[in-house]
């Protein structure tokens, strides 16, 4: 061989080595990781000791929808403030990623610090040391959230047991306000003076609040599920009335019924149950929060506190991770705030505009029938007459591809207008921790299987 056909081989297996590292690198750059099974690789981030390397499938393992404005954070917002949400996690997994929001804020809001861990037990801002991790964004501890966006960290190896509580931390140096937050969360949160985001003793967690801060999401990577369950609601769904840090809102008490189903050996869908709830939340109109008509100081467009059900339908259910199923409960509010009597036919078209939504992303729907309020301060004998009228069309079939009869389950037998008074949190409005156990135990978890019906 002469000495120029060697070099022109050398070349040529040069090239080769150089084009198939180029199609690997792509081939995982490209990777969204949030639908399909996958393999997740790649350099260490420094100071993170736990770079995903394992397989799985990316589902939803909790997530609350952003309702607005933290009164009273309007200028200063948590600055030189460390924040840790505690959320509950309805699958495990190995591998986990957040999403943060600053949807209601009129500035950038920068993070210099985030970390994730799981909870040494309930009710404590304590962490499982060696569960430790420190988050990344595009690789960087330092992430920018643009005021009216959200922002995926990068995915960190941890193992999160299913069932377990969960700390996420982040922390902001400088003003960033108002503070886009979910209130009522039944479940109580911290935050400390500092940046004590990789603490694990949580002594120095002293402020307390029911509120989740900036975080809407948390997906895992696991082996357990196979898809998620969206819960589409209001109040009913949020689970005011339940007991403060005990999960008993329906949605988590469905995940544990599902799960007990799959392990005695029922041919189930092993779905994951995030809560998308909101108090107040009507399927037409925007809710009451404060203010409306507030633009951001960069010029854009107003965003309504407490969005109506029909406008965020897109975000937070077809816009959650790996989706294949969502029950609606939604429309008691739009009868009750109405300050006329409401129109059945419109709050039943906004249900189906939801359901066309969900089925052109291929996910099924199953539809919640209206729970009773009689004794509540807003009860009519004209807005029961409403409610009847929506939930008998509910019940044909004719607008969701399934039904659970949350209104059958918790009414009183002598009196349908009211709940069975067990099954009542005191308000006539609200469920008891019993009555969201009802309303769990009121699903066939048949329903649970197939898919959207093809659009024709």
């Amino acid at each position: 061989m002469t000495r120029r056909h060697g070099y022109a081989l050398l070349v040529a297996i040069v090239a080769a080595i150089v084009a198939l590292s180029a199609i690997i690198y792509i081939g995982v750059a490209a990777d969204p990781g949030t639908n399909d099974r996958a393999t997740l690789a790649g350099g260490r981030p420094p100071h993170n000791s736990a770079d995903p390397a394992s397989t799985g499938v990316w589902v939803g393992s909790w997530s609350a929808s952003p309702v607005g404005a933290e009164p009273g954070t309007e200028i200063v917002g948590l600055a030189d403030r460390s924040v840790r949400n505690v959320v509950h996690a309805s699958i495990g997994g190995t591998s986990a990623r957040i999403t943060l929001s600053n949807l209601y804020g009129q500035s950038p809001l920068t993070i210099t610090h985030a970390s994730i861990a799981v909870a040494a037990g309930t009710g404590t801002a304590q962490a499982v040391a060696e569960t430790m991790r420190r988050l990344t964004f595009g690789g960087n501890t330092t992430v920018v959230v643009p005021a009216g966006q959200q922002v995926l960290s990068d995915a960190v190896r941890v193992t999160i047991p299913m069932g377990s509580d969960v700390l996420v931390t982040t922390y902001s140096p400088t003003r960033s306000g108002p503070v886009t937050y979910h209130p009522r969360a039944r479940q109580i949160s911290y935050a400390a003076q500092g940046d004590l985001t990789e603490d694990v003793t949580g002594t120095a967690y002293t402020e307390r609040a029911e509120y989740w801060r900036y975080l809407t999401a948390l997906d895992v990577l696991s082996d357990e599920a196979e898809g998620t369950i969206v819960a589409f609601g209001d109040s009913l769904t949020d689970g005011v009335g339940s007991t403060e840090n005990a999960n008993s809102r329906w949605p988590d008490l469905l995940s544990e019924r599902l799960h007990k189903a799959i392990g005695a050996g029922r041919d189930l869908p092993r779905y994951s149950v995030v809560n998308q709830g909101i108090g107040g939340n009507q399927v037409l109109a925007d809710g009451l929060g404060l203010p409306h008509s507030r633009l951001r100081s960069s010029g854009g467009t107003p965003i309504a506190e407490n969005q109506a059900g029909v406008s965020r339908f897109a975000r937070d259910v077809l816009g959650r991770t790996n989706v294949k199923v969502v029950v609606i409960d939604l429309g008691i509010n739009d009868i009750l705030r109405n300050p006329r009597l409401a129109d059945p036919d419109r709050i039943l078209d906004g249900l189906r505009t939801m359901v066309r939504q969900a089925h052109a992303h291929g996910i099924k729907v199953i539809g919640a029938t209206l729970m009773p309020f009689g004794g509540h301060r807003g009860y009519s004998d004209a807005r029961e007459a409403v409610r009847q009228e929506i939930n008998a069309e509910i019940r044909s079939g004719r607008v969701f591809d399934d039904v659970v009869d949350f209104d059958k389950a918790v009414r009183d037998a002598y009196d349908p207008r009211e709940f069975r008074s067990d099954y009542d949190s005191g308000d006539h409005l609200h469920p008891s921790d019993k009555g969201y156990e009802r309303m769990a135990a009121a699903f066939d978890l048949d329903d649970l299987k197939g898919a959207a019906p093809a659009e024709l």
